[in-house]
């Protein structure tokens, strides 16, 4: 019989005493949790998921109320080539239906109200402006052709500024991937290639975002929550308040075992101790770590702290320890080429704000995804997202959401740093991009609250790095320790996704156990012809291509000739 993988692997000998510890409450640890739960068929007794904060779910975050405004630090987006994610959450069950999982309940959504943008781009306070093309120019989709071409260890830490012409980075393709994925100029070419050949299959709608998905909520209530009842119901400990500070490490030749876990318990110190059987799992470095709120009339202070930064100091600790276990200091060194700025905005009985923005735009909340203003100094982006937005929203309140990524340039209509600004502030400089400048004074009569939101490390995982300076997820020797989330090495696979952490936590949990079960591929769209034509039709505006030319001959005369 030809081999196979089990799709329920054996319960392995003496997994009912074997512990595991997962440091940090986000999607990587609770992932781990319900894989080790599920797939290693360890009692979830014996799991403890041990969080600073008395609240889970990490990045993936909402919270708020009517009375004092709503805040989402942000959403990912997510697409249906998110093998993990619909692994995960197709056995997690929904909080509504008893009949139906989460990635039911997601999958219904999505069919009867697909995302197709009518207006991704504004410009001149509240003018559509085109967007039905990627703009690029037959020498911009050479140069992508160029960087699906050459290899990571080639590229190094090149930046995307230092790869791509000036020119490129004024083009439609430009406005749609930075306000897609949040990618500055001096971030890494590397995760633009890794996005590149990842999402393949998405080029074609990107100017209208055709294949983004979206939920039915803001992520924490939508995805977080019903996974973390599920956990609760399967026994799993959820340790607030226990930040984890150190990890003692045993090596012996290329052998290293985790021994104890040193936490502060609200405070007071405590030593865990862990034997070599049981599992620990970090997850390393934050993109939200030490973010700070504002309010109306305050803005968000940025968080400069190098010493006391959770779960990075905690990755410092670890990488003195072992050059096996990365570099922190590349993606958390310089606070100022990773932070920006998001807000979220609470109207109450808005009669302007919304029925404007579907006047504008032609789509209704949650339909119509991220619109992107072009003139606007700080770069700004604003969503208006499916509403009731959270859980406990009133019919009469509303929420929108928006982000800039250049923080320190001033304004265009309040002149002052975006940085500095109040939330009252930055729903100004937002109206004013709008178009409606004129109604600020009635709009702000029906704001309940703008929360700023100040985040240094958001985009932390997209800069310049090199092999080595992420940890592989099992480091080379280990026994029983395993990284998770961001800022750990998943191979073709891209950062600031939350299938990223999903598979992270997917690999630690199989390779620790060694399970007799293979993590799920990520998707090879690189690898289909069609794909690959769409895409090269798309991105050279849909004109004919040459017949006298097959897709290779097209490429290697002008592109592989640079890179051998």
């Amino acid at each position: 019989m030809g081999t196979y993988q089990r799709i329920h692997p054996q319960v392995q000998e003496g997994i009912a005493s074997r512990k595991a510890y997962l440091v940090g409450g986000g999607i990587g640890s609770l992932s781990a949790a319900a894989f080790l739960i599920r797939d290693g068929h360890m009692p979830g007794r014996n799991i403890h998921i041990l969080e600073q904060s008395s609240i889970y779910g990490g990045s993936m975050d909402g919270a708020g109320n009517a009375k004092d405004g709503y805040s989402a630090r942000g959403g990912r987006e997510i697409e249906e080539h998110f093998e993990c994610f619909m692994e995960l959450f197709g056995f997690i069950p929904s909080l509504t239906n008893p009949d139906w999982t989460v990635l039911d309940e997601f999958r219904e959504l999505n069919l009867a109200e697909p995302i197709e943008s009518h207006c991704r781009l504004v410009e001149k306070q509240g003018t559509p402006a085109d967007f039905s093309s990627l703009g690029l120019s037959t020498a911009h989709a050479l140069q992508l052709g160029k960087l699906t071409l050459a290899t990571e260890e080639r590229l190094g830490t090149v930046t995307i500024e230092q790869f791509f012409d000036p020119s490129f980075l004024e083009t439609n393709f430009w406005y749609f991937w930075r306000s897609m994925f949040a990618f500055e100029n001096w971030h890494s070419v590397v995760e633009v290639k890794r996005y590149m050949e990842r999402f393949m299959h998405l080029i074609s709608g990107m100017n209208q975002l055709k294949g983004i998905l979206h939920t039915e909520y803001n992520q924490f209530d939508s995805l977080i929550l019903p996974l973390m009842k599920w956990l609760e119901r399967e026994g799993v400990h959820f340790d607030k308040g226990h930040e984890v500070t150190d990890l003692e490490l045993s090596i012996n030749g290329d052998e290293k075992v985790i021994t104890a876990i040193q936490v502060q318990v609200n405070g007071s110190p405590k030593t865990i101790p862990v034997t070599r059987a049981d599992l620990v799992m970090v997850t390393n470095g934050s993109m939200t770590e030490n973010s700070t709120l504002g309010d109306l009339d305050h803005p968000a202070v940025l968080n400069r702290s190098v010493t006391e930064r959770g779960c990075w100091s905690l990755w410092e600790k670890l990488a003195a320890k072992s050059p096996d276990f990365g570099r922190p200091e590349v993606f958390c060194g310089d606070i100022d080429k990773s932070k920006w700025l998001s807000f979220t905005m609470t109207f109450t009985d808005d009669e302007i704000v919304f029925p404007y923005l579907l006047e504008l735009t032609g789509d209704a909340p949650g339909m119509g995804g991220v619109v992107t203003i072009k003139d606007s100094s700080w770069m700004m982006s604003w969503t208006a997202p499916k509403q009731p937005h959270f859980i406990n929203q009133p019919d009469n309140v509303k929420v929108l959401w928006a982000y800039g990524l250049f923080p320190d340039a001033e304004g265009d209509y309040i002149k002052k740093k975006m940085s500095d600004c109040t939330g009252r502030e930055l729903l100004e400089e937002l109206c004013y991009h709008m178009g409606l400048v004129d109604r600020i004074p009635e709009i702000l009569e029906h704001t309940t609250n703008v929360i700023p939101c100040m985040m240094p490390y958001i985009t932390a995982q997209f800069m310049p790095r090199a092999l080595g300076d992420r940890p592989q997820v099992v480091p080379q020797g280990s026994v029983n320790l395993a990284f998770l989330g961001q800022f750990a090495e998943v191979p073709d696979d891209c950062v600031f996704t939350v299938e990223y952490s999903v598979r992270s936590a997917m690999m630690a949990v199989y390779e620790l156990l060694k399970l007799e079960k293979e993590v799920i591929p990520v998707h090879p769209s690189k690898y289909d012809v069609r794909v690959l034509l769409t895409a090269l039709r798309t991105c050279l505006g849909n004109k004919p291509l040459p017949l006298d030319k097959t897709l290779g001959e097209l490429l290697a005369g002008t592109v592989l000739s640079k890179l051998i």
